[in-house]
């Protein structure tokens, strides 16, 4: 745990907080703080600063916060998503968050099986917590949207439209590649990164993303699991987008 994350309801008017549970568990049993002893705090969808303990009682710590940093949040990124197997979504959404996304979309594909769409991952408890993992590794305060959609032509026809940014789409075999990506390196410039199961999109779905104006780009040759093209394409993105910046 990098950064303590609190939500907005537990700072009372005097800026302070109980910490209790799993949080005060690594507090006390990794960090092994006592009173007086600062620690990085921010607040869900707010700032980010320091806690200062100003008692320990039993399981209970007590901060006095002060916030004064807003996050850093460059690359404005959503990702489509094809539902992969629940033990890889897990991984998808922990990592994914550390490395920025802002939003995803869950969809199906013809290659997604329905089960997975009844996995208790899927319940907004485990989700948040996932996030919530993922937001206190990368110490970011932003928590991202998981929006699902369980059918692909209405995902396509009716959510596709609304949602602003250049889109992206890994699939083998397509002429375009990561160097090739239409990334300005502009801060206003928003990105929707879609990508698919592990046998890849049909040419149906395909079709129906480049017929939308997304750019169709390839890893290259080796067939990656998704939850290592997920990070690796994020990974390259930001450091493509860093590159274009300068």
């Amino acid at each position: 745990m990098n950064l303590l994350l609190l939500d907005p309801a537990e700072l009372d008017e005097e800026g302070t907080a109980n910490i209790v549970a799993r949080r005060a568990e690594h507090l006390l049993r990794v960090l092994k703080v006592e009173a007086g002893d600062t620690v990085r705090v921010g607040v869900i969808g707010g700032k980010l600063g320091s806690g200062r303990v100003t008692a320990v009682e039993g399981k209970t710590v007590r901060l006095a916060v002060e916030l004064a940093q807003e996050p850093d949040c460059t690359l404005q990124l959503e990702l489509i998503l094809a539902l992969p197997r629940p033990i890889m979504l897990q991984r998808i959404l922990k990592q994914a968050t550390v490395l920025g996304v802002r939003r995803f979309h869950l969809i199906r594909s013809r290659r997604v099986e329905k089960s997975f769409f009844h996995s208790p991952v899927l319940a907004p408890e485990k989700i948040r917590a996932l996030l919530l993992e993922g937001m206190e590794q990368a110490m970011d305060t932003w928590l991202p949207e998981v929006r699902i959609h369980r059918q692909f032509k209405p995902f396509i026809e009716d959510v596709l439209p609304t949602l602003a940014g250049q889109g992206l789409i890994a699939h083998p075999g397509v002429a375009g590649t990561v160097a090739g990506l239409p990334v300005s390196g502009q801060s206003e410039q928003r990105l929707l990164l879609a990508i698919g199961p592990e046998g890849g999109w049909s040419d149906y779905e395909l079709g129906q993303f480049l017929d939308r104006g997304f750019y169709g780009f390839t890893m290259g040759s080796r067939i990656l699991h998704v939850d290592t093209a997920v990070v690796s394409l994020l990974a390259q993105l930001q450091l493509l987008y860093d590159l274009r910046r300068r």
